[in-house]
C-alpha cells in the first residue's frame, strides 16, 4: 500500500520531527516550502538528499501552488502543519494571519477536491489551544466550549470549523488536533519558551544580563514536540476521522518554566515582587536576572490552558507523558548552553580574521 505524506510547514519545529517520524515508518515524504532569499531550511537540512524526502514550492496563499504540488504528489495523507503561529504577531498582522490560518485550510480542502483525491487521501490539520482562549472550564477537553481571545485563535477557529464541515459535507477524513503549547530545542527562538532557555544560557555564560517576560503567572500544558508528532499520526490511523485534544494534562507557569530553565543554567532564583513589578533574583550574586515588562502583554491575554488528553490516550493509545516538564526544559537548556557557547566561539574566530585581514596576516 503506497505510504505517501505531504506536509505543509515542513520547515518548522513539527514539521521537522514529523518529517523523521513518517521516514522511520516507510512513507516517502513531500514537503512544501515557501521561496525565499533567506535560508530557513536548517531543522531540516540533515533530510535533504533522502532517498525518502523530498521538497516543493508552494504556499498556503495560492491556491494552483497546492493544486499542483497534489496533483504530482497525490498524497495518502496530508499534514497542515503551515500557519502564521505567532499570538503576538497576530495582533500586529491579523490579515495575512487570517488568510494563512483560515482561508489557507480551505485552499487545502479544495486541491484535494480538485485533484479527486477526497477518497483516497486523509488530511490532518493542526489547531491549537488557543481556541479556548478566554477559558470557560479546566482544563478543556472536545467538548469544552471554544472562546478565541486574538487574531490567531480566530484565524484558527475557522480552520477547525472547514475541516469538520468538509468531513460532513462530502465525507472525507480529514480530523483537527488541538495542540496545546508543544517545545523543543527547535522551538523558534522567539517563542517564550525558548526566549526563556536562550537567555538563561546567555546569562550563565555571561552574554546577557536581564531576562524581559510578560505575565509570569500565565498556566500553560507543555509537552515535547517529537511526541506530539507521533499523535498526529496517530489520528489519521484511527479507524473513523475525529478530533483529539493533544496536550500533557499537567499545567506550569511560566515562572515555573523559567526556575527550571535557570536551574539547569546553573542559576538559583529567588522571585520577588508582584505582577509588574516581579523581579527573578540571582540567590548567589544578588542580580536581578529576570524582570516583567509590559511590552510583552497581549491585548486580549490567555492565562490558564490545561488540556485533558484522556480521549487520545484512551482511543489512540497515546502517551502524553513520554517527556515530562523537566525533561523538556533540560533537554532545551542543555542544547542552548551549547549553542551560546559554539556562537561565542565563532564570533571570536570571525573577530580574530578580521584583524588578521586588517594586519595583513592572512589573504
Amino acid at each position: 500500500m503506497r505510504k505517501v505524506a505531504l506536509i505543509t510547514g515542513v520547515t518548522g519545529q513539527d514539521g521537522s520531527y514529523l518529517s523523521e517520524f513518517l521516514i522511520s515508518k516507510g512513507y516517502d515524504v513531500h514537503g512544501i516550502i515557501r521561496r525565499s532569499s533567506v535560508d530557513y531550511r536548517e531543522r531540516i537540512a540533515h533530510l535533504e538528499g533522502h532517498p525518502q524526502f523530498h521538497l516543493h514550492y508552494g504556499d498556503l496563499g495560492d491556491s494552483m501552488s497546492l493544486v499542483k504540488v497534489i496533483g504530482l504528489v497525490r498524497p495518502t495523507e496530508i499534514y497542515n502543519l503551515a500557519a502564521q503561529s505567532h499570538v503576538q504577531v497576530s495582533f500586529d498582522s491579523p490579515e495575512f494571519t487570517a488568510d494563512v490560518d483560515a482561508t489557507g485550510v480551505l485552499r487545502v480542502l479544495e486541491a484535494v477536491r480538485a485533484c479527486g483525491l477526497e477518497k483516497e487521501c486523509r488530511i490532518y490539520q493542526a489547531s491549537t489551544s488557543e481556541l479556548y482562549g478566554k477559558v470557560e472550564e479546566v482544563p478543556q477537553n472536545e467538548l469544552t466550549p471554544f472562546h478565541p481571545y486574538s487574531p490567531y485563535a480566530v484565524a484558527k477557529l475557522y480552520g477547525f470549523w472547514i475541516v469538520k464541515e468538509y468531513r460532513e459535507a462530502y465525507n472525507m477524513f480529514c480530523c483537527s488536533g488541538i495542540l496545546f503549547n508543544h517545545e523543543s530545542e527547535r522551538r523558534g527562538e522567539t517563542f517564550v519558551t525558548r526566549k526563556i532557555t536562550l537567555a538563561a544560557a546567555r546569562i550563565a555564560q555571561g552574554k546577557q544580563d536581564c531576562l524581559y517576560l510578560g505575565n509570569l503567572s500565565s498556566l500553560r500544558d507543555w509537552g515535547y514536540a517529537k511526541d506530539y508528532v507521533e499523535c498526529m499520526w496517530l489520528i489519521l490511523q484511527h479507524d473513523k476521522p475525529e478530533d483529539f485534544v493533544i496536550a500533557t494534562g499537567v499545567q506550569h507557569t511560566v515562572r515555573d518554566f523559567a526556575t527550571l530553565a535557570f536551574h539547569y543554567a546553573g542559576i538559583e532564583l529567588r522571585w520577588e515582587g508582584e505582577g509588574e513589578n516581579e523581579k527573578g533574583i540571582d540567590i548567589k550574586s544578588g542580580r536581578t536576572v529576570v524582570a516583567v515588562s509590559p511590552d510583552f502583554y497581549r491585548p486580549t491575554d490567555v492565562v490558564n490552558l490545561w488540556g485533558d488528553p484522556s480521549k487520545a490516550k484512551k482511543e489512540l493509545g497515546w502517551n502524553p507523558q513520554r517527556t515530562s516538564f523537566d525533561e523538556i526544559v533540560r533537554i532545551m537548556v542543555q542544547h542552548d548552553m551549547q549553542k551560546v557557547a559554539a556562537d561565542h566561539v565563532a564570533g571570536v574566530m570571525r573577530t580574530n580574521l578580521a584583524e588578521y585581514l586588517e594586519k595583513g596576516l592572512v589573504k
